[in-house]
């Protein structure tokens, strides 16, 4: 069962049919990467598992990333995942370039979406059209994205990402300055009013250098991007044996500074050697961010549930989990102790999801808190683990293998105006005298719905009401949003 059935099993909706979406299928699983769910799954957590977390001060604009083979370029890939994992993404600008077409300009992905083994990341559409709309030179053209590793191999990694968030895939043809001016305009004016976003520039390092070699180059050119210079950058770098994508990674710098970055980090580096006995021809790899370091997130933005929770916090909460369903499963005794933090004796909504692997063993929660965090945490983890009633409880053998998030909802808030309501960042729930529904902020992400369908399918599927009952009034609306975390 894929983590996207998971979700949607666990808020009993109804997923649309595939055969009505437009969607591309990955032509490089099963090669750079396995086709298989499970396997590809683990093997990125075991990457992010063995992975440091940088502490970053200030908003992550964007990464640099590689795009190799996973067996290669993995676990440096997984560097700049585990920098993001407490940041609010809803959408991610891939910007990678053409290995096998020559075109003068950049190609635009607009199908629906892109079918992985992991499932199905849905493609932003209005980005798209805002950025076609920028420059002649940005244009609609799937065919750049065919066999295409610089867009591919970074796919697998933002579905780690939790909800997934909508993609727009830029593949840049001919890597000039001009085209990443072009570029770095439109990515600046489709993004400067937007919230929770992030760029990815793909690119690998030096190529088929001894390792010795590859390593020096590779520091030097780290240090030409750390100082933020794009015309710089550019011009030691481009039509040299340094970088792959080096437009792409001048085009980010460029609309991330306009967008606020201020200070490159560092995240990791390595080279095809760690993985393999050659040293006589290696590749470079590199991951990095760029961060706007004088404002604060703007996942803290009102309404937004981003960093409500400290780190130790969710830590906390992960353990209570762990420890509450071990009790409960091995000896039928529920677990009765006192937070170690005050903090979490507040009264807030929460869910508590449990997998194995990728399939789903229960998930059960309360939308309006209705006791403690904590206590309720540890009501809603015995209820996911044996009293889900569409699965079997889960029995003491799985207990090491069981994966666990938990959702902690803030308090629903009722609007007059659905213009209000942010799909992505708001769970909705409406009600009326006698019935009530509710969807949370993943589904929108997730099923890839406009505000229409989204809407009509709440009150239709979930709340038995008139589809267009959040239109005429016949139902009260409020918004909530929520932050999803999960052992690391």
């Amino acid at each position: 069962m894929s983590r996207k059935l998971a979700i949607f099993f666990c808020i009993l909706i109804i997923m649309p049919p595939l055969f009505s979406q437009n969607l591309k299928k990955t032509d490089l699983s099963g090669t750079w990467y396995s086709r298989f769910p499970l396997i590809l799954n683990k093997q990125i957590k075991d990457f992010i598992k063995k992975t440091d977390k940088s502490e970053i001060k200030g908003d992550i604009i964007a990464l640099i990333s590689p795009h190799a083979g996973i067996n290669y370029s993995g676990q440096t890939a997984s560097y700049g995942v585990k920098a993001i994992a407490d940041k609010r993404i809803d959408k991610v600008i891939v910007v990678g370039f053409s290995h096998k077409l020559a075109y003068d300009g950049i190609a635009v992905f607009d199908k629906d979406g892109v079918k992985t083994p992991l499932g199905i990341l849905y493609t932003d559409k209005d980005l798209v059209k805002k950025i076609t709309a920028i420059d002649s030179k940005i244009f609609p053209d799937n065919s750049a994205f065919k066999n295409e590793n610089s867009l591919e191999l970074i796919l697998p990694f933002i579905q780690q990402l939790k909800p997934e968030p909508k993609i727009l895939l830029l593949a840049i043809g001919k890597q000039s300055f001009s085209n990443c001016q072009i570029l770095a305009s439109g990515l600046y004016e489709i993004l400067k009013s937007e919230e929770n976003y992030l760029i990815i520039a793909s690119s690998d390092l030096s190529h088929y250098l001894p390792d010795s070699l590859a390593r020096k180059t590779d520091a030097e050119t780290v240090k030409l991007i750390s100082r933020l210079n794009s015309q710089d950058l550019y011009a030691k770098t481009h039509a040299k044996n340094r970088m792959c994508g080096t437009a792409a990674v001048v085009s980010t710098m460029i609309a991330a500074k306009k967008l606020g970055a201020d200070k490159f980090k560092f995240l990791h580096s390595s080279t095809s050697a760690e993985a393999s006995e050659s040293k006589d021809r290696v590749v470079g790899y590199l991951s990095a961010a760029l961060v706007n370091t004088k404002a604060q997130s703007q996942n803290k933005k009102e309404g937004q549930m981003n960093n409500l929770l400290s780190k130790d916090q969710k830590k906390e909460l992960i353990s209570l989990v762990r420890r509450t369903i071990t009790l409960y499963i091995n000896e039928g005794k529920v677990l009765e102790e006192e937070p170690s933090d005050p903090a979490l004796n507040e009264v807030m909504g929460v869910f508590v999801t449990l997998r194995n692997g990728l399939a789903l063993r229960g998930c059960i929660g309360n939308i309006i808190g209705k006791e403690p965090l904590y206590k309720g945490v540890i009501d809603m983890a015995i209820a996911a683990s044996s009293r889900d009633s569409r699965f079997q409880p889960v029995s003491k053998d799985e207990l090491d293998d069981i994966d666990i998030e938990v959702s902690v909802l803030s308090p629903p808030r009722k609007i007059d105006n659905p213009d209000d309501i942010i799909l992505g960042k708001h769970g909705v729930l409406v009600k009326d005298f006698f019935r009530s529904g509710v969807y949370l902020p993943q589904v929108a992400t997730e099923t890839g719905w406009d505000k229409e369908q989204f809407m009509n399918s709440l009150c239709a599927e979930k709340a038995g009401m008139e589809p267009s009952a959040w239109k005429t009034g016949k139902c009260d609306i409020f918004v909530f949003t929520a932050e999803v975390f999960s052992q690391e």
